[in-house]
């Protein structure tokens, strides 16, 4: 079903051309360690079930790791009224609703697809935000269920991570394997190569997914609620209180960046910030300013757009 959730088309291209080319890096890397460990059997098994794995139980792992708990709508009445309301100006099916009990101020969507999505809130966004600074938030967060890239990221993602799991596991094992002979070690060896390499390409791919896609889920947003100043403001104080967490309590959290409203960095990015999951603030802010123009001051709040 198509949402009023505004199409972007630059999005569709962006993560066709990403799962393409991640596509052809999968084939490739799957290929490489069956030639280097002689046995295709056990590298398609393993991998095709880590990657189902991943791919239906994406939602729970990402609620597991972030302590999220799915609420109802007597616990969380003003919660759940916001997200009928996005959804039935949206037209799209209502995601489950959920909570993580963290002061970082922060929401992410997950899920395969739009009838089985997630859309979670920390207790420390619910605690500072206004009411019209939630509702764009989580129409940001719905706007990436609409357009189907919270699947793409969580496929995308999966190969960086087999890759990643691949080398540490071959480290470790060279480090604490004992002596091994001269053959064993030079298949280690490209093993650990060939996974480091389709780890970096991997990732430099999804990180230029990535910052894209919070861009276009910032302006759908923008355009759905038609308050882009009330979604800017949301962002400038969620970033700034972010920056006032002690780093050790957000190293936890980092390793979800990506499906974060806006990154648990602690900072605004430096020379980092090619490498990071999201645009910086002030590229999302110009680009809400330049929307916030172009729709005036007469724009009717919950204007699809």
């Amino acid at each position: 079903m198509q949402s009023r959730f505004r199409s972007d088309r630059r999005l569709t291209v962006r993560m066709t051309v990403t799962m393409f080319l991640l596509g052809l890096l999968y084939v490739a890397f799957v290929a490489a360690l069956i030639v280097l460990l002689k046995s295709w059997l056990l590298v398609v098994v393993l991998v095709g079930a880590m990657f189902v794995a991943q791919f239906w139980f994406s939602d729970r792992i990402a609620m597991f790791a972030m302590h999220g708990q799915v609420v109802e709508r007597d616990e969380y009445p003003e919660l759940h009224a916001v997200v009928d309301r996005l959804c039935a100006i949206a037209d799209m099916p209502k995601p489950v609703v959920a909570v993580s009990n963290m002061d970082m101020p922060n929401a992410f969507a997950t899920g395969r697809n739009p009838d089985h999505a997630v859309v979670c809130v920390t207790t420390g966004l619910l605690r500072r935000l206004e009411p019209t600074e939630l509702e764009g938030v989580l129409a940001h967060e719905l706007s990436h269920v609409a357009h189907k890239d919270v699947a793409v990221i969580t496929i995308a993602s999966f190969l960086g991570v087999i890759a990643g799991l691949i080398v540490r596991f071959a480290f470790y094992s060279q480090l604490f394997g004992g002596r091994r002979d001269q053959n064993t070690a030079v298949v280690f060896a490209a093993v650990m190569g060939v996974s480091a390499a389709v780890y970096a390409i991997s990732f430099l791919l999804i990180r230029a997914l990535s910052r894209y896609r919070e861009l276009a889920a910032d302006r759908a947003a923008a355009l759905l609620t038609g308050r882009p100043s009330a979604l800017a403001s949301a962002l400038t104080k969620v970033s700034g209180d972010i920056a006032r967490i002690p780093t050790k309590d957000l190293r936890t959290a980092q390793a979800f960046n990506a499906f974060y409203f806006t990154p648990a960095t602690g900072k605004e990015p430096g020379i980092e910030r090619f490498f990071s999951t999201h645009p910086t603030l002030e590229q999302r802010l110009e680009q809400l300013g330049r929307i916030s123009a172009e729709l005036g001051e007469a724009a009717a709040p919950g204007k699809a757009g």
